[in-house]
């Protein structure tokens, strides 16, 4: 196996947690005091949008690393999922495809079932409320408790900052919540 194909399969958690976690103090020895991917947004409206919004009127190129930190995101997703793209599919336990075989997603090779993540099914009502309503919640959410699940759930517990730690214990009571009893009512 040569090189490329060994980065092509899934990292362990062993390998890339540790990556991950060594942005923090990479960060913090640079003298940055926050992460995350959400002020990344609102960074880039005060670069396009340079109105008379009260939120948007801050000294942004003080913090101009943070838009390099999504490019680099974005480019490493690309290469991640399309110059990296696994030849073999990430297996699913045999109690996830029976619970996605009730809901209707026959097709549970792909990580992105064409059930759900299709144009054809963007437009019933489901759908749309996913879209809609889970995007709306999201951005509420990040602006409400000042911070995305990267820049808590990552930099913030990693500082040992009290908002963070219960900013990430919503975020996961949320996501059971959510993929236990609202997905159901929503995919059947």
């Amino acid at each position: 196996m040569n090189l490329f194909d060994l980065l092509r399969q899934p990292w362990p958690w062993y390998v890339a947690g540790p990556i991950i976690g060594l942005t923090v103090p990479l960060l913090l020895l640079a003298g940055n005091k926050m992460l995350g991917i959400s002020s990344s947004l609102r960074h880039v409206c005060a670069i396009c949008f340079p109105g008379d919004v009260s939120f948007l009127k801050y000294n942004w190129k003080e913090q101009l690393w943070n838009i390099f930190f999504a490019a680099g995101l974005l480019i490493g997703g690309f290469i991640g999922g399309v110059l990296l793209k696994p030849v073999t599919p990430m297996p699913l336990s045999e109690a996830t495809t029976k619970t996605l075989n009730s809901f209707g997603i026959s097709n549970t090779q792909p990580l992105l079932p064409t059930e759900i993540f299709s144009w054809a099914h963007l437009f019933t009502w489901q759908h749309l409320l996913i879209v809609i309503g889970g995007g709306f919640l999201v951005g509420f959410g990040t602006r409400y408790g000042n911070g995305c699940t990267s820049g808590h759930g990552i930099f913030g517990l990693s500082t040992f900052q009290w908002p963070s730690l219960v900013a990430v214990i919503l975020f996961f009571a949320s996501g059971i919540l959510t993929s236990h009893f609202i997905l159901p009512l929503l995919l059947k």
